[in-house]
């Protein structure tokens, strides 16, 4: 739930977290350093490397001003092993988890919704580049709101078996939320609910939600949708969750507490170091009560302890600090010398097997720099996509590629044209190849020439400029116009004509949209000089006109002039529609003297 300081709905809810939390952030403290301290060489120089930093200094995140997620509903608090779980043997996890062997409990993931992430992350690679979401993220918010949709309590279609309702959003602890879609998701007509593995509230799916699984469906209890509709709206506003300013807003756009921050930002980093797939229906449900988000119709954290999202539930005590003596051992483990564990259609034979030693990664040395990979002149007209995006490549000082490195690409000038997800700026990572190559460019209605700069994120690097240039779009031209009816148009003196009159234009009998046109009352065909009696038009300001030239032909080719009016003149007269490509069309009009009143 977004709320500020003058919130004072939200004020039972803070304090009640802020009580509940104070053992929780401090294990999710210890557990968020852990797992800084097993990550792999240049880890700490990342964007999210200095998260920990910026927790130690006190400083909080500004509250995100999206539309909220879940309301300010309950949460599971629980958190994961201090251990991270690939690293064979380790047998330090929390006291009351299970594990301590090479699989950890805590990282499986069920079959269906880790598919549901992973198919998200794929969309939003497409749709939405720019944005770099993980489904790693989408896995730890789902950890935290359902427990993975209750364990993977799922069918086969992905839909949850059962309701995961969270609390009454009636103002008693949490926000008041009234009820915005006639119970239809939440079964309350009364106050909204926080609905389905990944937590909307009914009123934000309305604007959120998303058609993850291809069935024609938007359904918040469906996991593929869900998945789908929170990476969206983790990417909204142009964030790049690569970065870690906007990787925290998103977060906290999702439920503003540092306390929820806190344990998602945990849950991330846990999963990014390791998963395994699990069957639907076997996940590790989470054992706090009082945090987890209510399921099942009365609204029931996680099937245990009932009361309002866990208000009135036990502590969650599940996971308590190491005691001074008992300091997790965050060193990597000495590979064992032999393999008698065996594999798939092969008992193992007990003798030893000798594994080359890992090495890690190199570190480009010196100054790296970015080339130009292809043209640096780029142009589309006006309203269409460039053929060609801006592409660069990273190499080091010796002339190497450089991969996994971050280029920025920015949109810098008078222009409307964006970036496909219609932002102005994203970053991307280079490939094995060291290339990077920014999201497809579209053209805006603005004409003229901008400039597209790649920056190398983090190092010392000469940016790199492209040229691109938007050119107006070519005139549509028409070389028939032809009249819609065969009614002729007769009026009487001081009256207007009772049809309108609706014309289509062609080219080579293709029908053509946004073609200027023309409309002029002349005098004759042999002498058409514009008339200065007769039958007239009005302008937008309501003043008679005899000529209408802001006129174009629509989507089907057609247009239809405004009203036409007469004067005290009687006899016939000619309207001539000239359309841009050298199209003429003649109306006669006739009009009537009125009769003597």
């Amino acid at each position: 739930m977004v709320f500020d300081g003058r919130d004072t709905r939200m004020a039972p809810l803070i304090g009640r977290r802020l009580r509940k939390g104070a053992a929780t952030t401090a294990v999710a403290a210890a557990a968020m350093a852990a797992l800084t301290a097993s990550q792999a060489p240049g880890f700490a120089n990342s964007d999210h490397g200095d998260r920990n930093r910026e927790q130690r200094a006190g400083e909080s995140p500004a509250p995100d001003d999206n539309t909220p997620i879940d309301g300010g509903s309950s949460y599971h608090t629980d958190l994961p092993p201090l251990v991270t779980p690939d690293k064979p043997g380790s047998s330090i996890d929390l006291p009351g988890l299970p594990g301590g062997s090479s699989t950890k409990p805590e990282a499986g993931i069920p079959a269906s919704v880790l598919a549901a992430y992973k198919k998200a992350e794929a969309a939003l690679r497409e749709s939405n580049p720019g944005c770099n979401l993980p489904w790693e993220l989408l896995a730890a918010i789902g950890k935290v709101e359902s427990g993975q949709a209750g364990g993977g309590n799922v069918g086969a279609d992905g839909t949850t078996v059962s309701p995961i309702l969270g609390p009454v959003l009636n103002g008693d602890g949490f926000a008041l939320i009234k009820d915005t879609d006639g119970g239809a998701y939440d079964g309350d007509s009364q106050h909204d609910r926080a609905v389905g593995p990944m937590q909307f509230i009914p009123s934000t799916w309305a604007d959120w939600g998303r058609d993850g699984n291809g069935d024609g469906e938007k359904d918040p209890n469906n996991v593929y949708d869900a998945a789908l509709a929170a990476g969206s709206y983790l990417c909204a506003d142009g964030r790049d969750l690569s970065v870690k300013a906007d990787l925290d807003r998103a977060i906290l756009g999702y439920n503003h507490s540092r306390e929820y921050l806190n344990t998602v930002l945990s849950w991330f980093e846990y999963y990014k170091r390791g998963t395994h797939e699990v069957p639907d229906g076997t996940g590790v449900i989470p054992s706090g009560n009082d945090s987890g988000s209510g399921s099942g119709d009365k609204g029931k954290d996680s099937g245990k302890n009932p009361g309002k999202g866990g208000d009135k539930g036990k502590e969650n005590n599940a996971h308590t600090l190491p005691k001074p003596n008992d300091t997790p051992d965050t060193t990597t483990p000495t590979p064992p010398t032999g393999d008698n564990s065996g594999t798939p259609g092969n008992p193992g034979t007990g003798s030893p097997t000798p594994k080359p030693p890992t090495t890690p990664p190199s570190t480009p040395s010196g100054t790296s720099k970015l080339t130009t990979v292809g043209a640096k002149e780029l142009s589309a007209t006006a309203g269409t996509g460039f053929d060609r995006s801006p592409r660069v490549k990273a190499v080091d000082t010796a002339g190497k590629p450089v991969a996994d490195a971050k280029v920025r690409y920015e949109i810098l000038g008078d222009t409307d044209t964006r970036f496909l997800g219609l932002v102005k700026s994203a970053t991307v990572l280079t490939a094995a190849d060291g290339t990077a190559t920014a999201p497809k460019l579209r053209a805006g209605e603005k004409t003229g020439t901008f400039t597209v700069r790649a920056t190398a994120v983090g190092r010392e690097a000469a940016p790199v400029e492209f040229t691109a240039t938007v050119k107006a779009r070519p005139v549509p031209q028409a070389d028939a116009l032809a009249r819609i009816g065969d009614k002729k148009f007769t009026a009487r003196t001081g009256d207007s004509f009772a049809d309108l009159l609706t014309v289509k234009a062609t080219n080579k009998g293709k029908v053509m949209a946004d073609v200027p046109v023309t409309a002029t009352m002349i005098t004759s065909a042999k002498d058409p000089k514009p008339s200065d009696k007769g039958p007239y038009f009005l302008d937008d300001k309501g003043k008679p006109v005899r000529t209408l030239a802001a006129l174009k032909t629509n989507d089907l080719g057609r247009l239809t002039l405004p009203k036409i009016l007469t004067d005290d003149q009687a006899g016939t007269f000619l309207l001539r529609l000239t359309a841009e490509g050298g199209a003429v069309l003649d109306i006669e009009l006739t009009v009537t003297k009125a009769p003597a009143s």
